[in-house]
């Protein structure tokens, strides 16, 4: 089929400018339009959803079943089990993936789409809850199911009145309020987002124990309080931290020795080659334990100003340290 020839005009930047703003103005009043008619349907769709064992199956033609994929990606990772079917696939044998425990959500803004009214008396033999997302009430698809959520809008913003735009975005605005409700009656927390987005952002800052990201062993810098300048100045540059633990003989903390004490004491002119670690520690140092929130640990150090803190356990013994550099590659800051 040989595509349609495009008239030779040049580009008019203010028409672009017009359509997007009044594109942006449709599709704004459609999901608008839609908060009037959000009611009862919509509170016992969520309760339906809540209550089903299995899954919340998705099926969507055309556009429909773009907007029905992206619900099922955040339904499921907002604590409701999702899959997408589709329903041309679904009458050539993929209807066998929806079990009696499911829950069907249908998108159709038509609702009399072939696809998915063909398969409507199957699903009500099966004995599967249907719940259709459309924009006719009066549809074939909305009369088969058990609840009707009203995704109408008054036009699509394709000045044609035809490329699905308005009711696509209005669908999708819908699925959200599903989606926002359903994780909310769950009691669903930032803590559960983050079970499921362990690669993001988020995941790291809500997963990574201190433990996951401490040195320990012989990585740790320590010595004892009558250790010598020049061994506290071997232990620093051993093990990179730009800071040393200063311990007793059953590794309990004591103090700590960092780069900015060194600076601080030679700038007072003090003669370090004569001390001890005990006489240059800095007191009760700042310590955080091993199952600490690795963002906690970055939370710390940037309220007390310090690039470094040591890891201690319950009894105040050291069992590990780490410093921002640690914390950046763990990508936690």
């Amino acid at each position: 089929m040989t595509p349609p020839k495009t008239q030779d005009r040049p580009f008019d930047a203010d028409k672009a400018l017009q359509l997007a703003r009044e594109t942006l103005e449709i599709e704004a009043a459609a999901v608008l339009g839609l908060r009037q008619r959000i009611g009862d349907a919509f509170a016992q769709a969520v309760a339906r959803m809540l209550q089903v064992e299995g899954r919340v199956v998705v099926m969507g033609m055309g556009k429909s079943g773009h907007i029905g994929r992206k619900m099922v990606a955040t339904l499921a990772s907002t604590g409701t089990p999702a899959m997408f079917v589709h329903p041309a696939e679904a009458s050539h044998g993929d209807l066998g993936m929806i079990k009696t425990t499911d829950l069907v959500l249908a998108i159709s803004n038509s609702g009399e789409s072939d696809e998915l009214t063909a398969i409507l008396p199957v699903l009500k033999r099966l004995g599967v809850p249907l719940i259709a997302m459309t924009g006719h009430l009066d549809s074939t698809l909305a009369r088969h199911a058990d609840l009707a959520l009203d995704s109408g809008v008054e036009k699509e913003a394709c000045p044609l009145n035809l490329a699905p735009t308005a009711s696509t975005t209005a669908q999708l605005a819908l699925g959200d309020a599903l989606a926002v409700a359903l994780l909310d009656a769950r009691g669903f927390k930032a803590e559960d987002f983050a079970r499921s987005h362990p690669g993001g952002a988020l995941g790291r800052k809500l997963l990574t124990l201190v433990e996951d990201v401490m040195r320990s062993g012989e990585a740790v810098p320590k010595v004892a309080p009558e250790a010598g300048f020049s061994e506290v100045m071997r232990e620093m540059s051993a093990k990179g931290l730009g800071a040393t633990a200063i311990v007793d003989a059953q590794d309990r903390v004591l103090g700590i020795f960092t780069d900015g004490d060194l600076r601080r004491l030679l700038e007072k002119g003090v003669d370090l080659r004569t001390g001890s670690a005990g006489q240059f520690m800095h007191p009760d140092p700042v310590t955080i334990t091993a199952d600490a929130l690795a963002v906690e640990a970055a939370e710390l150090m940037e309220l007390r100003s310090i690039t470094s803190v040591l890891v201690v356990d319950a009894e105040g013994r050291l069992c590990g340290a780490l410093n921002s550099n640690d914390l950046m590659r763990a990508k936690v800051i």
